[in-house]
């Protein structure tokens, strides 16, 4: 049975291709989707994407999902600094996680730069636009051995 990596995205970026494309860019979250669903069809890997504009629903997924799955690919957008219930539902998941964002939070405002996420995720992708999800994905399928 192939590997299930969850596909999470937080708030906003159901808006990806028409909101700050100086930031963001103009590839859509859809086209993103495709693109990861490509990759992982090349590593033998089951993607499931959710996307919500709201914490508790996330959560709810988080929870509702993870006993089927291998792992998780997060990106938070605006709830990175404050979504310690997404973190706690990660934790109690016991999944491993990467964060994913597309621009370089190291790079933004003092108050983006700080994550709730990144001291317990295996690894942290920022700055690489749409593909730091197939970076991602790529490490997380050696992680939980693809």
């Amino acid at each position: 049975m192939p590997a299930t990596i969850l596909v999470i995205n937080g708030p906003n970026l159901n808006n990806l291709g028409k909101r700050d494309t100086s930031m963001y860019g103009t590839t859509t979250l859809a086209e993103i989707q495709e693109n990861i669903s490509a990759k992982a069809a090349e590593l033998g890997v089951e993607t499931r994407f959710f996307q919500s504009n709201h914490e508790g629903s996330i959560v709810d997924y988080i929870q509702e999902s993870s006993a089927g799955a291998d792992g998780v690919i997060l990106n938070a957008g605006a709830l990175t600094q404050v979504g310690y219930s997404i973190l706690d539902a990660l934790l109690d998941a016991g999944l491993p996680f990467i964060e994913v964002h597309l621009s370089n939070i190291h790079a933004r405002e003092r108050f983006r730069q700080r994550s709730v996420f990144a001291s317990k995720a295996v690894g942290q992708m920022a700055g690489f636009g749409p593909s730091g999800y197939i970076y991602a994905l790529d490490h997380l399928a050696s992680v939980v051995d693809c």
